[in-house]
């Protein structure tokens, strides 16, 4: 597939390392031209030093036979534009923008073909708001994604010292439940990737990966944790978008602080909300943080733009007794160093971007992607078509389908059924199929898994 990528930024090149890595033809356009020497000295691509919304731009790009164009440079505008003259003057076929501005968010008529003409809109400041708000609806979660329409959830967590299935085989957890099922999608022990087998002993601090209906989550937590009460008290620092959304969003059912460095935002932020308090001030400063009862507060959550201030507000919070922090950090190489050690979950805004972009690059009916484990891992949801002399998967049992190294299937949503998968589970046209890709350098061969062919027999 032929990509032309309008930014150099972190998600721009994050995009472009996943991409690169899997034999599409990508061409980054940025007018920083350091930047672009950098990533053509790693990466196997083209790169147009220019503006990315000017047409003779483009063109040196080769846009006038890209399969497709992701806008993500800093400016809403001009991803906007370069939308529009992209479809304009070369008729290019799909296109992603990056808009970040609410003003324009909450006008979706602004992109529909007959205006800017923009195929798919991504806000990160959403993505990153609605991944958050998971986290706290699910205590001892490291990550919660969602699938089929929220129906089903993948939800990582690590295994607890004293924990019901710490010690046990894998095939013991469904005993657990009570009626409710979960399948084991993948384990990582110390960083590295163990393919679960039913005589797979969980053992403690595992990074365990699980798909279960979401009405389900809260059970299966329990057999790897131990109990954890409800998150109430939360506070949030940063009075950007996605600060001012979460409070929003969480101020009616929780007891929500923001603290927010700017006294005019500060202003500003306060009018927008009812039921939050909202605070001017420093959440590096102690004797805020304690005058706020932060050894009483659940949640303590950095979302500004400043990844070192966010690191070192949520490890102050951590110190002074806060149950659980975290940290919006946008550097890849901070996300590394503070997971887990002095943080409890570091939040990647660009993996969240990432995943939500490439659910559009993917070959077949791939209708969601999650990047995971820094983009090592992928967890898709596939839609089976054809029949048992077309496909590669439908009329199939899960045992009889030749599924790659480290690729396992742990959901099917049939309609409204959700279906944990066994060995011997039967695959049906129109199944959503949830996989679990341990090595996303394999997502080629899922995708022709996943393809119809009308010669195959």
């Amino acid at each position: 597939m032929k990509i032309i990528i309008l930014g150099a930024g972190q998600v721009g090149t994050s995009v472009a390392h996943n991409l690169a890595s899997e034999a599409n033809d990508i061409t980054v356009v940025d007018q920083n031209g350091e930047l672009l020497c950098d990533l053509a000295d790693r990466l196997d691509i083209r790169t147009v030093q220019g503006l990315a919304s000017h047409p003779g731009v483009l063109a040196q790009a080769g846009a006038d036979d890209a399969d497709m164009l992701i806008a993500v440079t800093n400016s809403d505008e001009v991803n906007m534009v370069a939308c529009q003259a992209a479809w304009t003057l070369f008729h290019t076929p799909r296109k992603i923008a990056r808009v970040r501005a609410p003003e324009y968010i909450k006008h979706p008529a602004l992109f529909s073909q007959e205006a800017l003409s923009i195929d798919v809109l991504i806000s990160p400041e959403q993505l990153v708001t609605d991944y958050i708000m998971r986290l706290i609806e699910h205590p001892g979660a490291l990550q919660v994604l969602d699938f089929a329409g929220g129906r089903v959830r993948l939800v990582a967590v690590r295994a607890f010292y004293g924990g019901p299935l710490v010690g046990h085989e894998i095939r013991d957890l469904n005993e657990w439940l009570k009626g409710g099922e979960a399948r084991i999608a993948a384990i990582y022990r110390k960083g590295r990737a163990i393919e679960p087998q039913g005589n797979t002993v969980i053992e403690a601090d595992d990074e365990v990966f699980f798909l279960a209906a979401a009405q389900n989550i809260q059970a299966v937590l329990k057999t790897l944790r131990r109990s954890e009460k409800p998150f109430r008290r939360l506070i949030f620092v940063g009075g950007g978008n996605i600060g001012r959304r979460l409070a929003q969003a969480l101020e009616n059912n929780f007891r929500v602080k923001l603290i927010e460095r700017d006294p005019e935002r500060v202003e500003n932020v306060a009018e927008s909300l009812r039921n939050t308090i909202v605070l001017h001030g420093d959440a590096a400063d102690e004797n805020l943080l304690l005058e706020e009862n932060i050894e009483e507060t659940d949640v303590f959550c950095a979302v500004t733009n400043d990844d070192e201030a966010n690191i070192l507000s949520a490890m102050l919070a951590k110190r002074l007794g806060a149950r659980k922090v975290m940290a919006l950090i946008n550097r890849a190489a901070y996300v590394d160093l503070v997971q887990s050690d002095v943080i409890d979950i570091a939040i990647s805004p660009q993996h969240a971007t990432i995943g939500s972009l490439l659910t559009h690059v993917r070959r077949g009916d791939v209708v969601v992607v999650h990047s995971l484990r820094r983009g090592a891992a992928e967890a898709i949801e596939a839609v089976a078509h054809g029949d048992h002399k077309t496909s590669r998967v439908v009329g199939r049992t899960i045992e009889g389908i030749k599924l790659p190294k480290g690729t396992n299937i742990g959901a099917i949503v049939r309609g409204d059924e959700v279906i944990v998968a066994h060995h011997d589970t039967v695959i049906e046209s129109e199944d959503h199929v949830i996989l679990f890709l341990m090595d996303k350098r394999r997502i080629h061969e899922v995708e022709r898994l996943f393809a119809v062919d009308i010669i195959f027999l």
